[in-house]
This record gives C-alpha cells, sequence and structure tokens, in this order.
C-alpha cells in the first residue's frame, strides 16, 4: 500500500507541439477500454510490437482504423503484420514533475493538471509519482489506487536546480522488470542543470528497454531572485518523446496544463498495436516507421528497435 509521504529519493551524483493550439479541442473519445490479454506469441519468436497513436489533419485521435490500413518498415522495407490491436492495454508510469524554483508560482496548477491524468487511469493501470529539483523523489510502490496516488501530488517537495535527465533514469530504474506497457511521463519548464546522466544514455535506455515517454514543455515567467526572467523546456524533451513514441507538448500557457495531461491519458488508452516478426538479427539498431494508407492521417510510434539476437529469435526456428 502506497503511503503519501513515502518517497524513494535519489541524491547521487515528438511528436505533437501543442503551444497555442487549443489543447482541449483536440480530444476524443477513448476507443473500448476493455482489459485484452497479451499477444499470443508463436513458439521459438517474439515479436517487435509498436504502440500506435494516430491522427487527423485535425490532430483529432482516429480510433476505428484496420490492420490493411498500416505497414510497418524496418530499415524501410515493409513488413509482414502479425499482430495487430487496438484496444487499450494497461500500463504502468512513472509521473516525474518539475519542481524547481522556477515552478514555485505554478505549483498548484502543475497538482491540478497532473491529477486530471490520474483519475483517467484505468483500473488495470498502476502508477508512482516522481519529483525532482535539486533532489529526485518518487513514491515507494506502483499502485492502482487513484485516491493515493493524487494523495502524493501533496506531498511534492521542492528545490533549486533541475535534474530532469537524472529524474529519468531514475524513473527507468523504476520500470525495470515490470511486464507489459511501460510508460513515463515527465513535466518540465527548463533545461537539464545539474544532472549526471546524458541525453544520449536515456534514449539508448529508453530504446533498449523499450519504455514510451510523453514529456509536457512549459515555458513560465520567474523572479530568479535578481530579475524576472522566461524558462524554456529542455530540447531534450521532444527528442526523447519522438524517439520512443510518446507525445510531445510545448506550452507557452499554464491554462493548457489540465487539458494537456488529459490528452496524454487519452492517447495512452486510445493507441493500436501492430506487431511484426524481426528476420535480422544483426544487434544493431533498426529504424522503424509506421504508414498509413489514408495520406491525410499521421501515425507517430517509436522510432527504432535494437534487433538483438538474444532477445528475438529468428522466424521458424
Amino acid at each position: 500500500m502506497l503511503v503519501s509521504a513515502s518517497w524513494r529519493a535519489s541524491r547521487g551524483p515528438v511528436a505533437l507541439v501543442a503551444a497555442g493550439m487549443g489543447v482541449a479541442g483536440l480530444l476524443a473519445p477513448l476507443v473500448d477500454a476493455r482489459p485484452a490479454q497479451e499477444p499470443t506469441f508463436r513458439s521459438g519468436t517474439q515479436l517487435v510490437s509498436l504502440f500506435v497513436t494516430v491522427t487527423d489533419s485535425r490532430l483529432r485521435l482516429v480510433p476505428d482504423l484496420g490492420q490493411d490500413d498500416f505497414t510497418v518498415l524496418d530499415n524501410g522495407r515493409p513488413q509482414p503484420i502479425v499482430f495487430f490491436e487496438n484496444q487499450a492495454r494497461p500500463i504502468t508510469v512513472v509521473v516525474m514533475l518539475d519542481t524547481s524554483a522556477s515552478m514555485t508560482g505554478a505549483i498548484s496548477l502543475l497538482r491540478d493538471a497532473a491529477e486530471q491524468f490520474l483519475i483517467r487511469m484505468l483500473p488495470e493501470d498502476r502508477g508512482k509519482i516522481g519529483a525532482f529539483n535539486d533532489k529526485i523523489e518518487v513514491t515507494a510502490d506502483f499502485v492502482s489506487d487513484r485516491d493515493d496516488l493524487i494523495g502524493a501530488l501533496r506531498d511534492l517537495d521542492y528545490g533549486n536546480a533541475t535534474r530532469l535527465y537524472d529524474a529519468l533514469a531514475l524513473s527507468l530504474d523504476e520500470l525495470q522488470g515490470i511486464e507489459g506497457r511501460r510508460v513515463i511521463l515527465v513535466f518540465s519548464d527548463g533545461e537539464d542543470t545539474a544532472s549526471r546522466a546524458r541525453l544520449g544514455q536515456i534514449v539508448d535506455r529508453a530504446r533498449t528497454e523499450e519504455v514510451m515517454v510523453y514529456a509536457i514543455g512549459l515555458e513560465v515567467e520567474y523572479f530568479n531572485g535578481v530579475r524576472m526572467v522566461r524558462s524554456s523546456p529542455d530540447d531534450g524533451l521532444r527528442r526523447l518523446a519522438e524517439e520512443t513514441g510518446g507525445g510531445y507538448f510545448e506550452l507557452e500557457k499554464t491554462a493548457d496544463l489540465a487539458p494537456t495531461f488529459t490528452r496524454v491519458a487519452q492517447e495512452l488508452h486510445s493507441q493500436y498495436i501492430v506487431g511484426f516478426t524481426p528476420t535480422s538479427l544483426d544487434g544493431r539498431v533498426h529504424r522503424l516507421e509506421v504508414r498509413l494508407r489514408d495520406g491525410s492521417m499521421s501515425a507517430r510510434a517509436r522510432r527504432s528497435y535494437v534487433a538483438d539476437p538474444e532477445r528475438f529469435s529468428p522466424a521458424g526456428s
């Protein structure tokens, strides 16, 4: 059971841009959220699974496509789709929030916005709440109780520096060994200022460990002790979201926080699963692309995977 005040601290060393375009108007009904069975893998094989978000020309979610609407390319070569599903899958998520000094004036709005994501979690979903500044903290256990998770938001700590990449590294640590869909939802209003981890390391780990990252960036004005300054979200957020298939939202107004967190919840529960069997297991990073038969729509999914022969077996072996 989660105790709201219980934190594990670390004190050691896109996708979609939503700024200024009325995020609330982009929301669409959820697809069927009934729990689904895990894919059944054929003996001797494994699937490369892609969680795909599809939007129309107005950035509305598209929930009713079929397998024939999709084409998957592995290093530019079309692959036979051997698994397809458009039902919501449970997620295990770390919600990691920037509580550095620049967020002091907007922290209550951030809490309220994150709550909008939490109340839309499905019964089978599980989550942890984390915060980062000059230190990093995360709740002790993954839980499904939304009241416990919302309560943990009230215990967010504050600090000065922004250890964004260290916070992402800790989030990946927390998700290791977890079965099923694994997601990080990270919010920040500024650039990394104090991490030992580097962006490239985080991207490599997220790719290898197959973790989807959603990132929300916010520009805010705050007093830095000398004058009023305006923050700018770290450029790495966009790259990380794009590489892993999550969404990146860059906001200019705090009023867009709540509808953006809501949008993330809806996307995560409205994604298609498309799977193929890898045939070239060369141990290298392979580029992935998802195309749609209807060119007026856009598909977003992770851009790469590691064709590790220890993880996958050749088809038919």
